[in-house]
């Protein structure tokens, strides 16, 4: 399958209703959603994240971006369910205790799932409590986000509860968060923005790079 470039540019440009309308159509035709999924809407979305990180664009437009990505996920992601596709893996992401912020880590959610990964959104506020039920439910990566200083420090306790447990990887992000504090805390990985988290997690995993 080639890339669908009205598909692309609806992704890149955060055109909600024609990514859905175009979906839907691909959908309705038998198309294989799979490919549509891998050959025209991640590397659009991973585009958009490319831009951002490069500072060609900036919060408000990814959002914008990764919404209309949304629309098309959501109508992919029964289908692949239902057909017995696996996900390349299980996270779960939420904003540490105290921090009531979920911008980023709403952007970090989308990329994830368009990525591939079935993602567990554990919200705001959340606990050690709640990153390991989501580990019992089957979470092999715990992502922790944080946008304020005075909130960050919350990230320590839960990556010490999963230390020595390899089979869960700890990856932590958000505007105040450096490689340096990642280090300290002993994270597995560090990603300084929701198109560099799905690197992250992927390096956790011990997966290649995907290209760029």
């Amino acid at each position: 399958m080639s890339i669908n470039d009205k598909l692309y540019d609806a992704i890149v440009f955060g055109e909600r209703d024609v990514v859905v309308e175009i979906v839907q159509k691909a959908v309705d035709n038998g198309e294989d959603v799979v490919e549509l999924l891998n050959v025209t809407m991640i590397p659009a979305l991973r585009e958009v994240g490319n831009q951002f990180s490069s500072g060609e664009v900036f919060v408000p437009e990814m959002l914008v971006s990764a919404r209309a990505m949304q629309g098309g996920v959501d109508i992919i992601e029964p289908l692949l369910a239902s057909s017995g596709h696996r996900p390349i893996a299980k996270v779960c992401i939420g904003s540490v205790k105290g921090d009531l912020h979920d911008i980023g880590k709403n952007l970090v959610v989308i990329m994830l799932k368009g990525s591939g990964f079935e993602v567990d959104d554990l919200g705001v506020d959340c606990r050690i409590a709640d990153f390991e039920a989501a580990v019992e439910r089957g979470a092999q990566v715990v992502c922790l986000s944080a946008l304020l200083s005075t909130t960050r420090d919350a990230m320590r306790p839960v990556a010490d509860h999963f230390t020595g447990r390899d089979e869960v990887k700890v990856v932590v992000g958000g505007a105040v968060i450096t490689q340096e504090f990642a280090d300290e805390i002993g994270a597995d990985g560090f990603g300084f923005d929701a198109s560099d988290a799905v690197r992250a997690v992927r390096e956790s995993l011990g997966l290649a790079a995907v290209p760029a």
